[in-house]
């Protein structure tokens, strides 16, 4: 899945504390060697991190410290975005959602000339995120097996999923499938079974196994 952006205006820094993060610093372009360069907004650097450090290592293993420390924000600056760390993970996981649909919609035409071409097509994209290196499984599953269904995350997982579920339906009614409602649901068993599994056992073609089954059903 790939990272998230963030859109977020960048004009807003009435504050001291945030206009200081975000003046120019020195980044490393080579060994001995820094330019000057403008930093990202505190804002942006929080997501970013939150969004790395929530999906490596999980939620309740990282705390606001240290994504404000790895973030290189004072907990003041994180905590005028973001009021609590729940309002931290919601972000996260909005942004994961928001950055896998884009790249979804981005990718699927270039991929398949047909509906059912372009069912197959989001198993090839899943293949391709299983091999990535920091490949942890899906952020939305795992966040359910840390808070449950009590949690505000609750709801953003059920939005995502409900948004897999209906790329499907609309894809399969656009190849004609009568049942589409069903075959979608049966697609997405196969898309959240290759996810997990990937995540267990990397070293086997999980994608493919699963390309070849909705093959099957579409």
């Amino acid at each position: 899945m790939p990272d998230i952006t963030s859109n977020r205006s960048t004009t807003d820094r009435s504050s001291r504390a945030r206009t200081s993060e975000d003046h120019t610093s020195e980044a490393r372009t080579s060994p001995g060697r820094s330019v000057r360069t403008r930093r990202r907004p505190a804002y942006e650097r929080a997501v970013a991190t939150a969004d790395r450090l929530f999906y490596e290592q999980g939620i309740h293993a990282v705390g606001v410290d240290q994504v404000a420390a790895e973030a290189d924000i004072s907990k003041a600056s994180l905590y005028t975005h973001f009021r609590t760390k729940d309002d931290l993970v919601l972000g996260y996981l909005r942004g994961r959602s928001a950055a896998w649909q884009a790249h979804v919609a981005t990718e699927l035409p270039a991929r398949g000339a047909t509906p059912r071409d372009r069912v197959l097509a989001v198993f090839d994209l899943l293949g391709e995120w299983f091999e990535e290196p920091g490949y942890r499984g899906c952020p939305f599953i795992n966040v359910e097996a840390e808070y449950g269904p009590g949690h505000p995350t609750h709801d953003v997982t059920l939005e995502h999923r409900d948004w897999v579920r209906r790329l499907f339906e609309d894809l399969l009614t656009q190849a004609g499938d009568d049942a589409a409602v069903t075959t979608a649901l049966e697609l997405c068993l196969l898309y959240d079974g290759a996810m997990a599994s990937a995540q267990a056992d990397p070293t086997r073609p999980w994608a493919v196994a699963a390309r070849r089954a909705a093959a099957r059903l579409v």
